[in-house]
């Protein structure tokens, strides 16, 4: 329901959010219990030291925090409102095959790679089918859904080596 997710965030400790959103290491589904709601959970850590990765800084926390205190959190929360509405404008690719040369990276503790038969569908076959290209799937150990911030120069550099086989000598 429009708004009433709005009012939980905005009740919230938002520093706290991004700092539980960006240093999350565990790959199951978070969760929030609804009697708490975001605002709870923020209050349920509020007294716990939330250590900080060498990639992420105060700062950065402190901007997204700033950025979001004055926005809202409406924007993202839309994408996901949106879920059904994108499958229906998308219907007529279905089944549409990636056509280029593809590598894809992901962590293996980013939550969205363990998800119901996401592990399945990348190593079983499935994903090569949709990408017929795909050259190389490599899963970063001890990464999490930002691994281009966790391990910038390994992503560069794996992204570097897969660019340079398309350049001229």
């Amino acid at each position: 329901e429009p708004g009433a997710a709005e009012e939980d965030f905005s009740k919230a400790d938002i520093a706290m959010l991004f700092k539980l959103f960006l240093t999350g290491r565990d790959p199951s589904p978070p969760v929030v219990p609804k009697v708490l709601g975001f605002s709870g959970l923020t209050k349920l850590v509020e007294d716990q030291q939330v250590d900080l990765p060498s990639w992420l800084t105060e700062d950065d926390i402190n901007y997204y925090a700033a950025q979001f205190s004055r926005t809202g959190f409406t924007g993202g929360l839309n994408y996901y409102r949106c879920w059904d509405l994108n499958w229906e404008l998308s219907a007529p690719w279905t089944g549409t095959r990636i056509e280029v040369p593809v590598k894809f990276i992901v962590g293996d503790l980013d939550l969205t790679y363990h998800l119901p038969g996401v592990k399945e569908y990348i190593h079983g076959g499935g994903f090569r089918r949709a990408v017929p290209n795909l050259e190389e799937v490599v899963v970063m150990e001890g990464v999490a859904h930002f691994l281009q911030q966790e391990k910038h120069q390994e992503v560069t550099a794996h992204i570097h080596d897969f660019l340079k086989k398309f350049s001229s000598p």
